[in-house]
């Protein structure tokens, strides 16, 4: 599949677009940050990372509306004491500005935290994104566990990249957000990118009744090199149908937005699982 061929693929589906729950839009100064870090992705991951989307703001727009992504986070989060507070300003005047954007936030164990997402959640914010890896924090920290405790209050979903991938830190894994999910046992997780490398103990905390998990990157060519999904683990994505949700991080991936979408289709898992996967579950967590 190709992009161009997109829009045509949902609407065989019945659907009048997609619904991405993890979609990036940063900060100049900040994504191109991110951008130099994936310029050197041979050494921090040992293969290269080339930035299919490498273009102008106005033009990434472009090509989600071209796509027909109706509804997408500018997903922010950052790696560093004071940061979160001026991107969630930023996140909630990008969505205010740009049609289609659901009002986005973060968080970063601190003790202002706690403030800042209420006033997140107060001023609409609908989703939020911890990124353990970059942030290098452990989700258990004392300081952070009002802050869950208002999200799982809100029923306000959070983007987790929790999983291992593409390299390990000092808090990913299953363990510390699984803590997480027992002190706050109703909080909506969306674990991101299946929670590579470590599926199956991604997927069992589906016990808990609001966990998501997003597709992110997963089962691409480029991730399987990397770390393949057990196939065996397949039967289980059927399963969830009302609990997986389309992600694919949108700009920062080295493939096109298709891939995502066939590989997807590729599981032959039926229309009504995709529909569910690419718009309505979506829908249902970002409360379209």
């Amino acid at each position: 599949m190709r992009d161009e061929e997109v829009p045509a693929w949902w609407a065989g589906l019945g659907l009048d677009g997609l619904i991405d729950v993890h979609v990036h839009f940063l900060p100049d100064p900040v994504m191109n940050a991110v951008w130099a870090y994936f310029d050197q992705a041979s050494t921090h991951y040992g293969t290269a990372w080339p930035i299919t989307y490498r273009t102008s703001v106005e033009e990434r727009l472009k090509t989600l509306d071209l796509l027909g992504v109706r509804a997408f986070p500018a997903l922010v989060y950052p790696h560093k004491p004071d940061m979160a507070a001026w991107l969630n300003t930023w996140a909630r005047d990008f969505a205010a500005s740009t049609p289609g954007c659901i009002p986005s936030g973060t968080f970063y164990p601190e003790p202002t935290a706690s403030a800042y997402v209420r006033e997140a959640l107060d001023l609409g914010t609908r989703i939020f994104k911890v990124h353990l890896q970059v942030g290098d924090y452990d989700p258990r920290d004392e300081v952070l566990d009002d802050v869950w405790g208002q999200l799982a209050e809100a029923g306000t979903p959070v983007v987790a990249h929790c999983g291992s991938g593409p390299i390990p830190g000092r808090h990913t894994g299953p363990g510390p957000i699984g803590e997480v999910l027992r002190r706050h046992p109703r909080l909506t997780v969306v674990v991101a990118h299946l929670g590579m490398p470590e599926y199956a103990e991604h997927l069992d905390l589906t016990s808990y009744p609001n966990v998501h998990l997003d597709t992110t990157m997963a089962l691409t060519p480029f991730t399987e090199a990397l770390m393949p999904f057990p196939r065996e683990l397949v039967p289980r994505l059927a399963d969830l149908a009302d609990r997986i949700v389309l992600g694919s991080d949108f700009p920062n991936i080295p493939y096109s937005y298709a891939t995502q979408l066939q590989v997807l289709a590729e599981l032959e898992l039926g229309d009504d699982w995709l529909r569910a996967v690419c718009h309505h579950n979506g829908a249902r967590l970002l409360g379209l």
